[in-house]
């Protein structure tokens, strides 16, 4: 059965945050299992976060922001690939539950509040980052923490509502499925601008 709950995720996720060479440099942690896609999806989302930092420049060739758009949608792709090999690994740990009668169907999958932890812990590391600048005035430094304070609380809830799905689909009163994304515009057959090129 599987042991894997909320709280070391987040532990996880704020661990690799303050590591130095993160997310581009470190070699990864874990060679299979779901942690080793759990740390996949979160480096995907932090390599995402700085190149949607760097495509909102505004003094450098559009060259550059073309780029920066590139990268931007191929990690979202492997993030999204990362959030759906979750939710297999984990039904495949669940598989043996028999499903209750009653069992409720959670319309967001175990690995989409992994993937929304791991954001939420990129949003409260950076503003943060902001807390912490000499170069503003104490408004924003307020504005800040109060916006940290709520991202917070989300983080604990979100941490709660994954901790109860896992342990209601353990005993059988839950059950969620893997939902495929089919990105059509990474995809040269079905985005129309992509493949009207070609005519």
């Amino acid at each position: 059965m599987i042991a894997l709950n909320a709280s070391e995720i987040l532990a996880y996720h704020d661990a690799c945050l303050q590591a130095v060479g993160w997310p581009n440099e470190l070699e990864p942690r874990h060679a299979s299992g779901e942690w080793q896609v759990i740390e996949l999806n979160h480096r995907y989302n932090c390599r995402l976060w700085n190149e949607e930092d760097l495509a909102r420049r505004t003094t450098v060739a559009d060259s550059e922001i073309a780029r920066n758009k590139r990268a931007i949608d191929g990690f979202n792709q492997k993030r999204n690939d990362a959030i759906e090999r979750i939710d297999e690994i984990l039904l495949e740990r669940f598989s043996s539950i028999e499903r209750g009668v009653g069992a409720r169907l959670n319309s967001e999958t175990a690995g989409s509040m992994i993937d929304r932890l791991s954001i939420l812990s990129l949003k409260i590391h950076h503003m943060g980052l902001q807390t912490a600048r000499a170069d503003v005035d104490e408004a924003h430094i307020s504005d800040c923490r109060i916006r940290v304070t709520r991202f917070k609380e989300q983080l604990r809830d979100l941490a709660g509502c994954l901790d109860r799905l896992l342990a209601e689909t353990a005993h059988g009163d839950a059950w969620f499925k893997v939902y495929r994304q089919f990105k059509m515009y990474n995809d040269p057959k079905l985005n129309p601008a992509v493949y009207g090129e070609k005519r």
